[in-house]
């Protein structure tokens, strides 16, 4: 298979800060790659929201994908309206206020537990494919804040729990058990899928296998990868198969742009305060946690104090809020840092831009004032379009 050629990174020194970039050569590198895989192994490939959804870049994603999925509402009418296709929804739990707005904006609705299907499933258009995500009880997932099979999840169906015959109207499975993972732990959770899930494929129309493929590294076996779908295909000629990650299209697409507004310095520690916050703008770091590469630095994280103290041109970065935490450590730079220096980010365009807003396209809690006569007032309630708007 086929591995783009590596891009040269932007010059964006003098770039109005703070500024996501999504590099456009990049982006396309990625669907060329991801199309090229799919038409090869057979199998479909969707782009999940909760990963990337920046629509006005839609026009060119749908010259290489035709579907992407959604876990909300809001996801699924941006799906709808943006996208232009109805998409492949999956929730956690679904509500029955807005559940008449799931249909609308879907062809695949897939449930997490057989009390949710049980609950919608007669209620849902004939026309719309039904599915049940399913929990193997497997992942190599190590950081257990991503893992969604970890031991009390609550992502899922597991085999003990699934009667011989599958409720009628079931025609899938969604499992997704990976994060940023190659195509040789794929093939090792796909035998132990078989094993404990295979007694139900000749019921099914439909196999997803969810997200964490990460096919745009460099490094990803994409040969391994098709092989593999190749042979499960073999083996279950009658399944549409289906994946669906988010980082592999954002994946090194564009970097988070900042500028350095102040240096302080405490008990020997140097700290270059920016315009951009870790826990505003980059969560994820903060919360997996990991050290993102930033340009023309070396990332030094595991310093002692004393050690940082030391040497020259090294630098915690931290974000322009009021948290104490909102910091992260170390970088070495080749020279110090100078106040309107910029900062870049590398790799910022998966995850990040998505909660930077609102991740997965949940809606902020609505603001309300009770009265001390016990009446409410509604002082702010958010819509669809707060969502929309804050992705534009």
């Amino acid at each position: 298979m086929t591995i783009p050629h590596p891009i040269p990174p932007a010059n964006l020194i003098g770039i109005p800060t703070p500024a996501y970039v999504v590099e456009e050569a990049r982006l396309e590198a990625n669907l060329a790659l991801i199309k090229q895989v799919a038409e090869a192994a057979g199998v479909e490939f969707v782009m999940s929201f909760k990963a990337y959804a920046l629509w006005k870049t839609f026009p060119l994603l749908r010259r290489y994908i035709s579907h992407v999925s959604a876990a909300s509402p809001d996801e699924a009418r941006l799906g709808f309206e943006e996208f232009g296709a109805s998409c492949y929804t999956y929730s956690p739990a679904y509500e029955a206020r807005t559940y008449g707005d799931v249909q609308r904006w879907s062809s695949h609705i897939t449930f997490n537990s057989l009390s949710q299907y049980a609950r919608f499933a007669q209620q849902t258009r004939p026309d719309i494919s039904l599915g049940l995500r399913i929990n193997p009880g497997y992942s190599e997932i190590e950081t257990l804040l991503y893992n969604p099979c970890a031991p009390g999840s609550r992502f899922g169906v597991t085999a003990e729990q699934l009667p011989q015959t599958l409720p009628a109207g079931v025609e899938g499975f969604l499992c997704h058990n990976h994060c940023e993972s190659d195509s040789h732990a794929l093939e090792r959770s796909l035998k132990v899928t078989e094993e404990r899930f295979g007694r139900w494929f000749p019921q099914l129309r439909w196999l997803n296998l969810g997200g964490g493929h990460l096919v745009t590294r460099n490094d990803y076996d994409t040969d391994h990868l098709i092989r593999t779908l190749r042979a499960f295909r073999k083996r279950h000629p009658a399944l549409h198969i289906i994946l669906e990650p988010g980082s592999a299209f954002g994946w090194q697409t564009g970097p988070l742009v900042a500028s350095v507004c102040d240096i302080v310095e405490n008990a020997g520690i140097r700290t270059a305060v920016l315009n951009v916050s870790f826990t505003a703008h980059m969560p994820d770091c903060l919360e997996m946690p990991y050290h993102p590469a930033v340009r023309g630095a070396e990332t030094l994280p595991n310093l002692s104090t004393e050690e940082a103290a030391r040497l020259p041109n090294l630098y915690r970065l931290g974000g322009n809020s009021c948290l104490s935490g909102d910091w992260m450590g170390y970088w070495r730079f080749t020279k110090a840092l100078q106040v309107g220096d910029t900062i870049v980010f590398e790799d910022m365009n998966h995850y990040t831009t998505v909660k930077t807003t609102t991740f997965n396209g949940i809606r902020h809690p609505s603001i309300i004032l009770l009265h001390k006569d016990g009446t409410l007032e509604t002082l702010r309630e958010y819509t669809y379009e707060d969502y929309r708007d804050r992705m534009d």
